[in-house]
């Protein structure tokens, strides 16, 4: 009596291997990567001179304090980038930080995009919250230079007078 079996047939376990390393390799591409660049932002807050007076209350940095490097996966990859900032170590919750993307950035890529953050968002305290996005559309969408703007509202004072500081955060994550 002969059988024929498929999972010792040669040719079946070449079509496996091929396709767990297919599987590896994608899992391997699909890697996001996020780079964060730019310098400190110090506000300087001017003087009040008069009795009574409050502070103008807003504050911007350069339109590119930070430049972000993001990529995402190839063939229809998206990634979505989020911040939010921890106080280092002291912060007052009066305080209210913003960001925007204020461009593009750089890419070589004809069919990516970057779409959403060109407005204020709030920025939380510990947890991310989108402010833009990319997509990849039949190949791997790298972008650099991409400048974000920081803002900084609700000083009075009414807020007790000290150096505060935090650390904005950012993460590339999949949508």
């Amino acid at each position: 009596m002969k059988f024929k079996t498929y999972f010792f047939n040669h040719k079946f376990f070449i079509k496996i291997t091929f396709f767990v390393l297919l599987i590896s390799f994608c899992h391997l591409k699909s890697q996001r990567t996020l780079t964060v660049g730019g310098t400190n932002w110090t506000v300087t807050i001017p003087s009040i001179t008069e009795a009574g007076s409050n502070y103008t209350g807003t504050y911007e940095s350069a339109s590119n304090q930070i430049l972000l490097a993001a990529s995402v996966p190839l063939l229809l990859g998206s990634g979505k980038v989020s911040v939010h900032y921890q106080a280092n170590p002291t912060w007052n919750s009066n305080l209210i930080l913003r960001a925007r993307r204020t461009g593009n950035g750089t890419t070589s890529c004809l069919t990516c995009s970057i779409t959403g953050g060109t407005t204020y968002i709030t920025v939380p305290l510990t947890t991310d919250v989108e402010l833009f996005r990319i997509q990849a559309i039949v190949a791997l969408a790298s972008y650099t230079n991409i400048p974000v703007q920081i803002g900084l509202s609700g000083v009075s004072v009414t807020i007790p007078a000290t150096t505060y500081n935090s650390s904005v955060v950012f993460t590339i994550s999949a949508l």
